[in-house]
């Protein structure tokens, strides 16, 4: 069973206050995976590859090309246009979150940032899309944030540990010192990988290597930060 929200796996954390906090974008902050298998679901049906909700787990925290790649897996010859199946994919997924904004923050996450930025923990954006910047600005947040790390920002995606170690890099933190908010499996091994602390937003299964497991936002403990816990 995996550690539930409290429940910290390296005793050598049990008692530090970290000073700052990364992000992932989508499953931590806002929710737009149903945009994504949309608009994948739409170029698999165009070239005539099985493409379903189980397959497309596989893809959490992946960039665009690497989620492609395992969509056409079983097919043989690979389509010759990839990188116009890329293109219109994200074209696609472009127009779907135009009608994104505020209201679709997930559950505590405007407390959290709100509670963070008033407490001097710098944070920062830690994501693979390079649509990162663009919905950030959609959902209002850009003003709480302290530094963004998008799909343009590092050389090796997730499970490698660039995107964080940049975003650490942007606010001067050692890695050591950061807390990394994280949902897919890739993003947890990004964080270890980085030697930071991982918070996991886990629904249906389990992450491996989390520290602490929550179900949404609303439930990461601000004591990490050594925050007390702001009224309901």
């Amino acid at each position: 069973m995996y550690p539930r929200i409290g429940f910290v796996i390296r005793p050598s954390m049990k008692n530090k206050n970290f000073k700052y906090a990364i992000f992932d974008l989508d499953g931590v902050l806002v929710d737009t995976a149903e945009f994504h298998f949309l608009a994948w679901k739409k170029i698999a049906d165009e070239i005539g590859v099985p493409f379903d909700r189980k397959k497309n787990e596989r893809l959490r925290g992946v960039p665009r090309m690497q989620s492609l790649e395992i969509i056409v897996e079983d097919i043989a010859p690979k389509p010759a246009n990839m990188d116009d199946l890329a293109r219109r994919k994200n074209d696609l997924y472009v127009e779907m979150i135009q009608q994104v904004g505020p209201k679709d923050l997930l559950p505590g996450v405007k407390v959290m940032l709100e509670t963070l930025k008033r407490h001097g923990v710098r944070t920062s954006l830690g994501s693979s899309s390079k649509n990162a910047g663009a919905v950030i600005c959609l959902l209002g947040i850009e003003p709480l944030l302290d530094a963004i790390v998008d799909g343009f920002g590092f050389e090796h995606a997730k499970p490698a540990p660039d995107v964080f170690l940049n975003a650490a890099k942007l606010l001067g933190a050692d890695p050591s010192e950061c807390v990394v908010v994280e949902d897919a499996q890739a993003g947890i091994e990004a964080a270890k990988a980085a030697g930071m602390f991982a918070v996991g937003i886990s629904r249906d299964e389990p992450l491996e290597g989390a520290d602490i497991v929550v179900e949404t936002p609303a439930e990461i403990p601000f004591s990490l930060w050594g925050i007390e816990e702001p009224l309901p």
